[in-house]
């Protein structure tokens, strides 16, 4: 470097060593970086508002949800992954009430055309930010929403979903979930055959939910990256929705992104021993033959007797510093699960408070490039190799 471009350099890097944790958060953020990998919004549009995106004006503060785009733009939001998600009931199907949510959330998008942003691809979500706007993109958040049907899987995606999670609470006829009773010791062939037409679409799949078996077989089948979309690390807080060590090693080995989730019962080790005592109690109480309402009342009151502990930011953080030890620091992102989930770690109540993590870990020695790798950047780059393996299988078949 010749002695001008030095004098000129000086300035900024001056500025940059005198930059404080909070001040660096702050300019990071401005960026608008922030991807995060699960949010449940579009559920509460349709339980609180009658599923109507416009029934109050989310461009205002809206404190009765985790989400609104005044705190999105305060976050430094620029990609969201809306969850499309409806509950599992192994009695009935749910293929067309998947699609009726995957609908409003392109209503969601077209209620304000200003803010957000339609996208199906990494480019088009990296386009988006660069305009000021959030991206948006779907998470569908359970494999019930295909009724053992690869080609609603296939309607699914052509209407913009981009992963899939494997399960959801309940173990479905092809793969087990982390949080019923196993039947398959992981996938069946039909499960294998979900995640290979997975692949060929583009969509990530996502191991969120499901046992570590059903992780393993994933694994083993997949040729592109997985995600986690909102879970944590069970060698802090023992909980079966968190990853396991062995698996997340797995996974780093295999590109893919463990999305962190802030759900305290899932984050706190107290809160998810008692999180994991309420499902057992659940278990005991279906095998009495409660179901319904009933079992419902008698868990709700199980639960009020049970408070979880709420924790804090830095039991968050605990786990993201864990993940990125043992699956890498490029294998690591945010799935926050706002919106979806009942309490919050005081200093993540909400949307706006991601630079405070950013802050935290600058603190703690992560360089600009790491942080903003788990800020979006991680699961940008396994969305991208996605596309780039279902173009090649398109390909192979020609």
């Amino acid at each position: 470097m010749n002695v001008a471009a030095l004098l000129l350099a000086f300035p900024a890097a001056l500025t940059a060593a005198q930059e404080s944790p909070r001040e660096a958060a702050r300019r990071i953020h401005a960026d608008l970086p922030v991807i995060d990998g699960h949010n449940d919004l579009p559920w509460e549009i349709r339980e609180k508002l009658g599923g109507d995106p416009r029934a109050v004006d989310f461009r205002q503060l809206q404190p009765q949800f985790h989400t609104d785009l005044l705190r999105l733009k305060q976050g430094g939001v620029g990609g969201q992954f809306w969850s499309c998600y409806v509950g599992f009931d192994p009695d009935r199907s749910t293929a067309a009430t998947f699609i009726e949510q995957l609908l409003l959330i392109h209503r969601l998008v077209a209620a304000y055309p200003d803010e957000l942003e339609w996208a199906l691809t990494a480019d088009e979500l990296e386009s988006a930010r660069k305009r000021g706007k959030v991206a948006c993109l779907v998470g569908v958040e359970g494999g019930h929403a295909i009724d053992d049907s690869l080609a609603n899987l296939r309607t699914l995606h052509s209407l913009g979903a981009r992963y899939m999670t494997l399960t959801h609470g309940g173990t479905l006829s092809w793969a087990d979930s982390a949080t019923d009773l196993a039947r398959h010791g992981g996938l069946t062939p039909f499960g294998e055959e979900v995640v290979r037409e997975m692949n060929r679409l583009g969509m990530l799949v996502d191991l969120s939910h499901v046992s570590p078996e059903t992780m393993d077989d994933a694994l083993r089948v997949t040729k592109a990256p997985v995600i986690c979309s909102h879970s944590s690390a069970r060698a802090i807080a023992d909980h079966p929705r968190n990853v396991p060590d062995l698996q997340l090693k797995t996974i780093g080995a295999n590109g893919g992104v463990v999305m962190v989730n802030f759900f305290p019962g899932f984050v706190v080790p107290s809160s998810a021993a008692t999180l994991t005592d309420s499902l057992a109690r659940r278990f005991e109480l279906k095998a009495q033959g409660l179901k319904g309402e009933a079992l419902s009342k008698a868990m709700d009151e199980w639960n009020a007797a049970h408070p979880l502990e709420r924790g804090s930011l830095d039991d968050v953080v605990a786990h993201i510093e864990h993940l990125a030890a043992v699956a890498g620091k490029e294998h690591v992102g945010l799935g926050s699960d706002f919106d979806g989930i009942p309490s919050v770690p005081a200093g993540l109540e909400d949307v706006s408070k991601y630079p405070a993590i950013t802050e935290r870990l600058l603190e703690r020695g992560w360089s600009e490039k790491q942080v903003r790798g788990l800020l979006g950047g991680n699961v940008l780059r396994a969305l991208r190799e996605a596309e780039r393996v279902a173009r090649s299988l398109r390909d192979a078949r020609k």
